[in-house]
Parts: C-alpha cells; sequence; structure tokens
C-alpha cells in the first residue's frame, strides 16, 4: 500500500505572517541567489551550497507553520463569516496608513502613493476607487471578498492582500503591476489575471485545483510563481514561457506535465507530493539548475535516466522517496546523471564521480556486446 500523501496544513495567516518576518532577512539572501538565476549565469559551488542549505532550512521552518490552528481559523471563519459586522475603510484609517509622499504622473502635483491598512478587519475597500494614485497596497490580514475597487489603481506596483476572504485573485489588466500576493485565502483558480508586468505571483495556501486562464502572451514578464498549498491535481495550465521559479509543493500531483517548454525555468520546488514518475521533463528545459522532488512516491532508481536530459541541472533533492533507501542510491543517480553536482545535502566526491564513470564504461561495454551479439545472431538473406 502506498505512502499517505503529506497533508497541506498551514498555520494561520497571522501567524504565517509573524513567521516570514523572521525569515525575511534570510530570505533576502536567497533572493539574491534566486536573482543570479534569473540574470541566466550559474551558480558557483559555495553559492550552490549556501541555496541548497537556505532551501532545506527556510522549507524546514515553513513546515513548522502548518499547525492546527489554520485549520481551526478556516473553519470559523467558514461558519462564522456573515456574522462579522460590517467594516468598511474609513477616511480616518486612510490618513493613518497613508505614506511616501511622491509627484504624480504630470510632475505638478503630490500625492500619498503607499497604504497600509492591515488587521483592521475590513469587509470593504470601495473607498480606495477614489485614491487613483496609490502604488503600493497593503490590504491584508482583514476580512475582504472583494479587491474590485482596485480596478481604479491603473498605477498599482504592488499589491498584498494575503490572509482575506477572497474566492478569486480577479482584476482588470493594471499595467504597472509588479507584484502581487494572494496567499492564504480561498482562491478556487486563477482566472482573471492578465497584469502585463507582473513578475511575482503568490497564490500560495489556496484551494486552487487546477491553473487555467494564465494567458503567456498576457503575462509577459511573469517569472515567479508561488502555488505551494493548494490543492493541484495537475501541472497542466503553466505554459509561461518566462516563468524562472516554479514552487508547486504541498499539492497533490502524482505526476509532472505540460512543463516540457519551460526553457527558462531554473528552480522547480515539488515537494511533498505524490509523484511516482519522474517522466514529463525534456531536453528543451535547458535551464533548470535546481529540481526539489523531496516528500514524494519514487520507488525506483530507474526514473532517474528520465532525468538525463536537463542539460543544467546541478543540485537534486530526492529525500523521503522509497528510492533513496536502496544502498547504491547515490551511485545510481550519478551514473544516471553524470553531470550532477550534489544529491540532497551533499556534493559528490571525486571517488563517486571515478566509480561512477567506471560503471557507465562497463555498462556500455555490455550494451554494444549485446548489440553485436543480437546482430550475428540474426539470419542472413543469401545474395542473388
Amino acid at each position: 500500500m502506498g505512502r499517505a500523501p503529506r497533508q497541506w496544513r498551514p498555520g494561520s495567516w497571522r501567524l504565517a505572517r509573524a513567521q516570514d518576518t523572521f525569515l525575511l532577512g534570510r530570505r533576502t539572501e536567497l533572493d539574491l541567489s534566486l536573482q543570479s538565476l534569473q540574470q541566466g549565469r550559474e551558480m558557483s559551488d559555495e553559492e550552490l551550497e549556501d541555496f541548497e542549505s537556505d532551501q532545506d532550512d527556510l522549507e524546514k521552518e515553513d513546515d513548522e507553520k502548518e499547525t492546527e490552528e489554520w485549520k481551526d481559523y478556516r473553519k470559523e471563519g467558514e461558519e462564522y463569516s456573515e456574522e462579522w459586522m460590517l467594516n468598511p475603510l474609513t477616511e480616518d484609517m486612510m490618513k493613518e496608513g497613508l505614506s511616501l509622499l511622491c509627484k504624480t504622473g504630470n510632475g505638478l502635483a503630490h500625492a500619498y502613493v503607499k497604504l497600509e491598512v492591515k488587521e483592521r478587519d475590513l469587509t470593504d475597500i470601495y473607498l480606495l476607487r477614489s485614491y487613483i494614485h496609490l502604488r503600493y497596497v497593503d490590504v491584508s490580514e482583514n476580512h475582504l471578498t472583494d479587491l474590485s475597487p482596485l480596478n481604479n489603481l491603473t498605477h498599482l506596483l504592488w499589491l498584498k492582500a494575503d490572509g482575506n476572504n477572497l474566492w478569486s485573485a480577479h482584476l482588470n489588466e493594471l499595467p504597472y503591476l509588479q507584484i502581487a500576493s494572494f496567499a492564504y485565502n480561498q482562491i478556487t483558480d486563477t482566472e482573471g489575471i492578465s497584469h502585463p508586468r507582473l513578475g511575482s505571483l503568490d497564490l500560495k495556501g489556496n484551494r486552487i485545483r487546477r491553473v487555467t486562464g494564465l494567458d503567456p502572451q498576457k503575462l509577459i514578464s511573469l517569472h515567479t510563481l508561488e502555488l505551494r498549498g493548494n490543492q493541484l491535481e495537475s501541472t497542466l495550465g503553466i505554459n509561461l514561457p518566462k516563468l524562472k521559479n516554479l514552487f508547486l509543493a504541498q499539492n497533490m500531483l502524482k505526476k509532472v506535465e505540460g512543463l516540457e517548454h519551460l526553457s527558462n525555468l531554473t528552480t522547480l520546488h515539488l515537494r511533498d507530493n505524490q509523484i511516482e514518475t519522474l517522466s514529463g521533463f525534456s531536453k528543451e528545459m535547458t535551464s533548470l539548475q535546481y529540481l526539489n522532488l523531496r516528500g514524494n512516491m519514487v520507488t525506483h532508481l530507474g526514473e532517474l535516466a528520465k532525468l538525463q536530459d536537463l542539460p543544467k541541472l546541478r543540485a537534486l533533492v530526492l529525500l523521503d522517496n522509497p528510492c533513496t533507501d536502496e544502498n547504491d542510491y547515490r551511485q545510481e543517480a550519478l551514473v544516471q546523471i553524470p553531470h550532477l553536482e550534489r544529491l540532497d545535502k551533499d556534493f559528490f566526491e571525486e571517488e563517486e564521480r571515478a566509480e561512477a564513470e567506471e560503471i557507465r564504461q562497463r555498462l556500455k561495454e555490455t550494451q554494444e556486446e549485446e548489440a553485436e551479439a543480437e546482430h550475428n545472431s540474426e539470419p542472413k538473406v543469401p545474395s542473388v
């Protein structure tokens, strides 16, 4: 009987935010590594080691957020959402939350362009319709179900709406929006996201089962997509050619499909899913350097041969898969993927490389001998 899939149990949005703040400094360092990937260069061994260590540590701390508190919060929200008292955004709240005085577009006037109104128990932000000069908006940790007033904010660059009760991330096309976060809501689809300058989209901790509506002709700048902790059953629908970083951990995936043409993808996280086969990777994925498959259900070491076509794969994480219990796990991985530099937390030693090369050579000779023997055993057709 197969191993039960790991369930996504994120902490409450308030707890998650506090822990994310605690980790901000270390995430900044990690972002520098990601930036080096986005700039198209390969990481040095030292950078790769730091990158991998940070990934492992951050993922471990992310796991610690997965508490029953989030379940309790969602249950409470579902049972009592109708009982919340209406609490619209007011002018007084605006005065407290506005900051960053800047020139307006014509340069002849000034306006505040940053608004922070998080943790105010807001149910309505209709007032924002008239604040058209806003560029940075944080409405996270409220009780919002509708973001449509933001459609008027055509100068918006940065939006954070985490920890609300949103069922959709749908907005009109915002021409300058670059970063958008809708984490820990109740969003069920990815429709209505079509911002041409959007570079980073965070939808983790929602209820998305399938990715639909992400148009590569419109999302021409999207390089980072965070879908961790949803209910995804397929990777189809993520055909975004500019994508560099894709986070799909803690979903319900059984295989990889539809990612074959992501030639700019450098980082792929598939941790804690139900993946049994490593089909779905292709030679066109020419930039992929880091692949995390920890906590899946890969049983056979022979599946590793399907990663041979990834020319820049340098770091592979397979911890907590059944195949890692095999005695020759590390050796077989290096035999199948000669250019691999790091498996799980450890770099390969020169002795391991030399031994793997000898095994590959013996296998090649055996295959050639078998092919020759088969050729010689074929009946010869007499010449006329």
